[in-house]
């Protein structure tokens, strides 16, 4: 059976997806592996694009937040007041119920130093956990699997839910898992010109890329058919919103209330890069995430898995103090991230605000590493050896 190359890589939609399929998944099916109530898991919510984080968490009673935003900046009255100081943006009475029960902790001024203004360079620093000198081409959560799946007999797993990995979930030696939709995986596995391929022996096209990939996919059929069972094993009966956040977040859920053994998942919204028309923008990506977080915290109080679960947001920059000319606000540095968890043992608004007349170049200046709240993640919350993934000590930080 001969096929060529661009034949080959067009064969079924399975092929991007399988492609990062970890061989050790296998070993889950014999083992059975699961997650139960009570150990923790983490989901990662990716705001791409550089959330403007000043229209985020707002500072209300600042004149150079007004100054500098004379037609941007949410006035007070608009804002969902958390206390005389900070409001949040209108769009998330969700996040607003959630810090009044206790529920929502907000880092302010999280970033890092020499920071870069680029979307992919920013990006892969906060991917890959690296300093802004340093190239690294391991996420820090592919590292985590290689330190917790080497040479141990049940091996942890991280699901990233889209079509393609991202570097965070690459390891040197193991990556993570991604899949837009369990079921679309299960049946692309079962397209009759995949099935032929991966039954073909005979395989003529020698180029090593190609047999390599042949390979992985030839070895992915049963662990489709695990991730589909999983998913279905205990589907989620809440209500989601019709969104593609709100999907992704149900697709979550389920797979947490099941027997699956994933201890990371990894999700997206965006693009909040919002240089125009920034009001329209961030509000409709804001109401998508409100609504998607509501229902899937809701979801983890029902079935009491909302103390397992930590769900915490980033975004690889904030924007400028000031507005731009278009109505919106161009690529700053530091910013803020919200952690919602049912077992944080800080709540609330957690250190202090933006200083906006301690600026640098109109930028904000960070106060916190963003690699301490990874370090605090990982020691705290999944009881690993952060030092050994992280390549060196950072501080903890006392959200858990």
């Amino acid at each position: 059976m001969y096929i060529k190359r661009r034949q080959f890589l067009q064969t079924g939609s399975l092929a991007t997806a399988s492609f990062m399929l970890p061989k050790f998944l296998k070993a889950f099916e014999k083992n059975n592996g699961f997650v139960p109530q009570g150990n923790k898991v983490v989901v990662v919510l990716q705001l791409s694009g550089g959330n403007d984080g000043l229209n985020t968490v707002i500072p209300v009673r600042n004149d150079i937040y007004y100054s500098s935003r004379p037609k941007l900046g949410i006035a007070k009255g608009e804002a969902l007041l958390l206390n005389d100081e900070t409001g949040i943006h209108p769009a998330l009475a969700g996040f607003k119920s959630l810090f009044d029960d206790g529920s929502l902790g907000i880092l302010n001024n999280v970033g890092y130093p020499n920071p870069d203004r680029s979307h992919f360079r920013s990006m892969d620093i906060w991917q890959s956990a690296s300093k802004s000198d340093e190239y690294v081409n391991t996420g820090w959560i592919g590292r985590y699997l290689d330190a917790q799946c080497s040479g141990c007999a049940h091996p942890t797993q991280a699901l990233e839910i889209d079509d393609v990995l991202s570097l965070a979930l690459k390891g040197a030696e193991q990556k993570a898992i991604a899949v837009k939709d369990p079921g679309r995986l299960y049946n692309a596995s079962r397209e009759k010109d995949y099935k032929k391929l991966v039954d073909a022996h005979d395989f003529h096209d020698h180029d090593a890329p190609v047999n390599y990939l042949y390979k992985i996919m030839a070895e992915t059929l049963s662990s489709a058919d695990y991730i589909f069972e999983q998913s279905k094993l205990r589907p989620t009966k809440a209500s989601y919103p019709k969104t593609e956040l709100g999907s992704n977040l149900k697709t979550i859920a389920s797979l947490i209330l099941s027997d699956i053994n994933t201890k990371i998942y990894y999700v997206s919204l965006g693009s909040f890069d919002t240089h125009v028309n920034q009001q329209n923008t961030q509000q409709r990506l804001f109401r998508e995430m409100n609504d998607a977080v509501t229902s899937f915290v809701q979801d983890m109080k029902d079935n009491h898995r909302f103390d397992d679960v930590l769900l915490f947001t980033f975004s690889e920059f904030g924007r400028r103090v000031a507005q731009n000319a278009s109505g919106g606000t161009d690529h700053g540095t530091a910013n803020n991230m919200f952690l919602v968890s049912g077992a944080l043992n800080q709540k609330g608004i957690i250190n202090e605000l933006p200083d906006l007349t301690n600026l640098q170049d109109g930028d904000l200046q960070h106060k916190i590493d963003f690699k301490n709240v990874y370090a605090t993640i990982l020691n705290k919350w999944l009881a690993t050896d952060d030092k050994l993934i992280l390549k060196q000590q950072y501080d903890y930080l006392n959200f858990i």
